[in-house]
């Protein structure tokens, strides 16, 4: 009887602002969940279904068969397996770089760090375009390399502000005890503030392994061989190998003879999602301390 006198009091003291806030919060959530339960079922629903818009929330008419198209190319687990190491290797050499320039431009002693800083920042703004990009690639001899994948990508000024600040508002206390205990700045970074900052390197490697998984346009310019093709672009030849497929028959056939695009981009869909779905929950409580305290200065 006390729990539950509690729990009114509780329930008493919420406000019409709180009440306001909650119902936000889940409509907002609606929003965003609304939309993938579709693509779900829409990807495990058949082509009669599709075809006669009749697919909601649920699956109609349930089937495997998009999937199994998807699964159905030989080359598929190769890319998979070379997309997880690619961007595992992209996201160390991006933190890796990130990490380089971040900590000497939290240091006064740095001299043009202000000019460094602003030049940096001056790229967030302002770039070359794409077909310089393209040339600067192809004159370096990037061109079908795993590194016209990496390295045009490879630092974020963002992130690098990010983390910039975050280094920022460490304790200066422990950096001056480490140096006059006679460890160098590269040990003081390395034992004491990289540490200390896992929240923010979380949090950014999150920001690269997405910002790597979900490229396509990079891969679609610079690379040519089949074998250095990452998921995003394997599937975009899929759904348009099937498309090409559709206009040549007319549209005829299309309720059996082939997967209907529109189930098969949310087949592609969901099998580049789920990954980043299963990583994420790893790094969630990372997440919102990382990108507070790095965002943050106080």
């Amino acid at each position: 009887m006390v729990r539950v006198a509690s729990n009114r009091g509780k329930m008493k003291k919420m406000t019409v602002a709180d009440i306001a806030i909650i119902v936000f919060i889940v409509a907002l959530s609606f929003t965003c969940i609304v939309p993938f339960l579709y693509m779900i079922a829409l990807s495990f629903s058949s082509n009669e279904a599709i075809i006669s818009q009749k697919v909601g929330l649920w699956p109609v008419d349930f089937t495997a068969e998009t999937y199994k198209t998807i699964l159905s190319d030989m080359d598929m687990l190769y890319t998979l397996g070379y997309s997880i190491v690619l961007t595992i290797f992209y996201t160390l050499v991006c933190m890796f770089l990130t990490i380089c320039a971040a900590y000497p431009l939290t240091k006064k002693r740095l001299k043009g760090r202000n000019f460094i800083l602003t030049a940096l920042v001056f790229t967030m703004y302002f770039s070359g375009g794409l077909i310089p990009s393209y040339i600067l690639v192809k004159n370096l001899g990037m061109m079908n390399s795993v590194w016209s994948l990496v390295l045009p990508g490879a630092m974020s000024v963002f992130n690098l502000i990010i983390l910039k600040t975050f280094f920022s508002n460490l304790p200066e206390s422990l950096e001056e005890s480490a140096a006059i205990d006679g460890c160098s700045d590269l040990g003081i970074l390395i034992k004491i503030v990289l540490p200390l900052s896992l929240p923010s390197i979380a949090t950014l490697s999150l920001f690269y392994a997405v910002d790597r998984w979900n490229g396509f346009q990079d891969a679609l310019f610079y690379i040519t061989k089949k074998e250095l093709y990452p998921m995003q672009m394997k599937l975009y030849q899929i759904i348009s190998a099937n498309q090409q497929l559709d206009s040549q028959q007319g549209g005829e056939g299309s309720v059996g003879s082939y997967i209907v695009p529109e189930s098969l981009k949310a087949a592609s869909v969901m099998f580049t999602t789920i990954p980043i779905l299963l990583i994420y929950p790893k790094l969630q409580k990372y997440f919102v301390d990382g990108v507070m305290t790095g965002a943050i200065k106080g």
